[in-house]
């Protein structure tokens, strides 16, 4: 299993890397730039270098950037569209100059326009950024969502919509977090109901697709429509879910990281992670009773 955390890029970008080391990741996930703002600063070339530097130290590897929450390229208002747009242009260009292999996005919301107007708006702005970055090597994967509001992404079929209208295929690709498709009606909990929701996935979008996987509890029962994250084993998905992901030796490649809370010292960071880990290993056999 490769696992890891989403680590903050405050102070700069080599950080991320040293906080990933404190917190016993294998790989990690950052923001490229701050994920509050439309525009970044150019990448310093010494900022770069450090940046690389700090993987060849720490021997961790950057799995995946999370685009900006501004960005919404599913949006009827043509002003934000556009500037959603020119931002995840950026992003993806940033992450072209850090050699980071994938950008997971949000897909995006409707806003009252109607779903189907809304996939295709994604689809049409994900062919033009490609169109427009000939020598990209990123793939964009699109996240799916928990269904809040006028979100899009919320079942395996929406996002199969949008890939199958992507004349690249070779860089569109998904990231599947566990809290968002359990809050969306998706059951993992049993081994009978995990494995039925991930063929439908290998059926919908396919197992060559799926980049990255978010590794997060939920607050929200099943179907509640709810993103709140919560600590590994200390949500409504509890840990028998997760022992069914992280024992499926199909994902044994794919990057499974955590965006649950934590505070500076990174301490929930390293909890969380070692539950995952104690999860791959068998469960002792009880003593037969006489």
């Amino acid at each position: 299993m490769i696992s890891g955390a989403h680590e903050s890029i405050a102070g700069g970008l080599s950080n991320a890397l040293s906080r990933g080391r404190l917190a016993t990741c294998d790989s990690i996930q950052i923001f490229n730039k701050s994920n509050n703002q439309w525009k970044a600063k150019p990448l310093a070339p010494e900022e770069v270098d450090s940046y690389f530097d700090m993987i060849d130290e720490t021997g961790i590897s950057v799995a995946c950037s999370h685009t900006s929450y501004l960005i919404n390229i599913a949006s009827p208002d043509s002003a934000l569209n556009k500037k959603s747009y020119l931002s995840l242009k950026e992003e993806m260009e940033r992450c072209e100059v850090l050699k980071i292999p994938n950008l997971v996005m949000h897909p995006g919301s409707h806003v009252g326009s109607g779903e189907r107007k809304g996939l295709n708006r994604i689809a049409r702005n994900i062919n033009k950024l490609f169109r427009q970055l000939r020598d990209n090597n990123v793939t964009l994967c699109l996240e799916t969502t928990a269904g809040q509001g006028s979100n899009l992404g919320y079942s395996f079929e929406q996002l199969a919509f949008i890939i199958d209208q992507v004349d690249d295929q070779e860089h569109v690709g998904v990231c599947l977090d566990t809290c968002h498709i359990f809050a969306a009606g998706y059951e993992i909990r049993t081994k009978k109901d995990y494995h039925s929701t991930m063929d439908s996935f290998k059926d919908q979008i396919g197992f060559d697709k799926l980049k990255i996987i978010h590794v997060n509890d939920s607050k929200g029962d099943l179907g509640s429509r709810k993103d709140r994250h919560e600590h590994i084993g200390k949500g409504m998905i509890g840990k028998e879910g997760f022992r069914n992901l992280v024992c499926d030796r199909r994902f044994s490649k794919v990057p499974m990281i955590l965006e649950t809370h934590k505070e500076e010292d990174l301490k929930d960071d390293i909890k969380n992670l070692k539950v995952l880990r104690s999860l791959t290993k068998k469960k002792a056999k009880r003593p037969p009773k006489y």
